[in-house]
């Protein structure tokens, strides 16, 4: 089957610590222990960051962590027909000393049972089942360079409070739902409902030899009590986006062989017109429609990606952008990277330490350079 390629830049060396990594602590009676992770530096420059009062200005070169992260996976095999597993992981600072305790946050922590004859049902704190399963052939990229899902990536709708469904591959098909929920508990009394808020995503997807189909849409439920008030942190203190219209996505990717494959992408969201006419800010309503094109090259040890979007926001001027990436394999447990985005996003309005908001050129070029060694 012609999908070597796809799926190494999928899950391998090009984003996420792969599974071969993995070091085996505990094997015995069905029930195993395994930790892996990745620790990953790198210096980066330009483009466009979150410049916040008295800080430097965007675009400056920066010695950096790359995402380093630990990892403790776990299983049990109940029968020859049900597994149980469960799986936590963290991410940390590894560039320097980290003062406020070790751990920058806890990026996954989920239970779950998989059966070969009823699918995959797990509960907890993962990925959006949409953005890597509907989205993932463009998910390739180390740092930037992924446009869809509105730049939310694996965080949307997700990542906490949830629980998913996978039905078992069906001759190639497959399927899955999952919601997200944002409980309405302990919120301050307001006069205001405080009742809670489910997000549900779904999709398909259907690989038979290279060819791989997938879509899927995910419910972006409106926060109207909150939002009237100027703000999008109503649950816990989590982002709930509220545009109230769903966001719908297709990908098609092709492996052509075991070096080359290309992929295309869509992906819409309508802006709510009715929230705008009720008074809602245009820049909390809007929706948008991105295309993307992409291709991954690998050489033996050496891989590369491009991309190109054009996205389409309803309150914006379009944009094209673009991505390229290089990676290179010493052994299956060190790569070096080189990777460069360009947004394309023109001048952004920024707020200077004196309170006075003035306009900066974000469209300089994001490049990253670095290293990981996984574990």
């Amino acid at each position: 089957m012609k999908k070597t390629l796809l799926a190494t830049a999928i899950a391998g060396a090009l984003g996420v610590t792969a599974a071969a990594q993995a070091a085996t602590v505990y094997d015995q009676d069905g029930t195993r222990l395994d930790i892996n992770g990745r620790i990953a530096m790198g210096i980066s420059g330009g483009g466009h960051q979150d410049v916040q009062p008295g800080e430097n200005k965007a675009g400056g070169t920066e010695f950096r962590d790359v995402y380093s992260r630990l990892g403790i996976s776990m299983s049990h095999q109940i029968d020859p027909a049900l597994r149980a597993f469960g799986r936590v992981e963290w991410r940390f600072k590894g560039d320097e000393r980290d003062q406020s305790g070790g751990f920058a946050e806890v990026r996954h922590s989920f239970i779950g049972l998989e059966s070969t004859q009823f699918g995959t049902v797990m509960a907890g704190n993962f990925d959006s089942f949409y953005s890597s399963r509907v989205m993932s052939p463009f998910d390739v990229y180390i740092d930037r360079g992924y446009e869809f899902a509105a730049g939310e990536g694996s965080d949307l709708q997700a990542r906490g409070d949830s629980i998913g469904y996978i039905t078992p591959n069906l001759q190639g098909f497959q399927a899955f739902l999952m919601a997200k929920h944002y409980t309405g508990n302990g919120l301050p009394e307001t006069g205001e409902d405080r009742s809670s808020v489910l997000n549900v995503q779904g999709g398909v997807t259907y690989q038979w030899e290279g060819l791989r189909l997938a879509a899927g849409f995910v419910q972006d439920r409106d926060d109207n009590a909150l939002s009237a008030r100027g703000t999008r942190h109503r649950y816990d203190n989590r982002d709930l986006r509220g545009v109230d219209e769903n966001i719908y996505g297709a990908t098609v990717s092709y492996a052509f062989n075991d070096q080359f494959s290309a992929r295309l992408g869509y992906e819409t969201q309508d802006t709510n017109d009715s929230a705008i006419d009720a008074g809602g800010a245009v820049e909390d309503y809007s929706g948008f429609s991105t295309w993307g094109l992409g291709a991954t090259y690998s050489l033996g040890q050496l891989a590369f990606n491009a991309d190109v979007y054009r996205v389409r926001p309803d309150n914006e001027e379009n944009r094209t952008a673009w991505a390229l990436g290089s990676y290179y394999k010493l052994s299956n447990n060190f790569d070096v990277f080189a990777e460069l985005h360009r947004a394309d996003q023109g001048d952004i309005t920024v707020s200077t330490a004196d309170g006075v908001s003035v306009d900066e050129n974000s469209d300089n070029l994001f490049w990253l350079l670095g290293a990981r060694y996984h574990f």
